[in-house]
């Protein structure tokens, strides 16, 4: 006889979910907010009044962001910094990584050992600053770039993917005479598409939403990222931003807030329609390196 085990809501299970549903709701509504002001028409824009449903939709402010120099600058700056940044982020950390499982490398012990230090200890901004000033990559893309081509979180967990892939497919191709570099670009690299896929995200993500260290590196406002250009919109008071070039002084006739609004969720859009198909990558990456065998 079998018997199918029903599980009986208990009074913690209401309360628990209750609280995570109001705490969700608080969570979402400055989003629906947004999402609402920015599609107000802007005749009908009432400042300091709380939009759920916009009374009138209206695409003005977006037509209006879409055809200024400053906000298709930012754009530029980012998808550049992301695309570039990501390339060379996936090469560098796996072929350091791979490097890594080789206990026979000269100097293993030392580069795991610095690896692991800068887990635990940061030289600082100052020190960054400085370093980025002598190098002379200020208010150049290469100072976002460099100053994060691998971490040593990734290093580590890919390290740990890496060496729990199987040893005797690395031997036998060796025994056919194939070279180390061979090895790495014919056996494992298609092994690790699934961990190139889960970190193409993590590092496409950073560097589209890179904001401090543009913040800091970058003084030219023409190659501001989406995220500078952002922030000086929404904390500047006094700043027109977008509006101070490309559409001859129609902002005028649009509220300042619709406009920002707008210029929100265009910087969000490409990683909110991405995420929800590649969200599986994600979590596989999370899971990386955790089981070996």
């Amino acid at each position: 006889m079998s018997f199918v085990a029903h599980k009986r809501m208990t009074l913690f299970d209401w309360v628990n979910y209750s609280v995570l549903s109001i705490i969700s709701l608080i969570c979402i509504f400055p989003f629906i907010y947004v999402f609402s002001v920015s599609f107000t028409d802007p005749q009908t824009y009432i400042p300091l009044q709380f939009y759920l449903v916009p009374e009138k939709l209206s695409l003005a402010s977006y037509k209006y962001i879409l055809s200024t120099d400053s906000f298709l600058n930012a754009l530029k700056s980012t998808v550049f910094v992301t695309f570039v940044g990501t390339v060379l982020n996936v090469i560098v950390t796996f072929s350091m990584a791979y490097a890594l499982t080789k206990k026979t490398m000269p100097g293993h012990g030392l580069i795991m050992y610095l690896v692991i230090f800068t887990l635990m200890f940061n030289a600082g901004l100052v020190p960054s600053y400085l370093l980025i000033k002598g190098l002379g990559l200020l208010n150049s893309y290469w100072s976002l770039i460099l100053t994060g081509l691998t971490n040593a979180w990734s290093l580590i967990v890919i390290k740990s993917f890496l060496e729990s892939l199987p040893p005797e497919l690395e031997d036998s191709s060796k025994i056919d005479g194939c070279s180390d570099i061979g090895v790495f670009l014919r056996i494992v690299i298609p092994l690790s598409m699934p961990a190139i896929a889960a970190f193409t995200l993590f590092f496409a993500v950073t560097h589209w939403n890179t904001y401090f260290n543009a913040l800091i590196y970058i003084s030219d406002s023409k190659k501001w990222t989406l995220q500078v250009l952002v922030k000086t919109l929404i904390i500047d008071s006094d700043s027109t931003g977008v509006g101070q070039s490309g559409a001859g002084g129609d902002d005028r006739m649009l509220p300042q807030e619709t406009i920002r609004m707008a210029s929100i969720i265009l910087s969000m859009a490409p990683i909110l329609v991405v995420y929800p198909f590649l969200q599986k990558y994600f979590a596989k990456g999370v899971m990386l390196g955790s089981v070996k065998g």
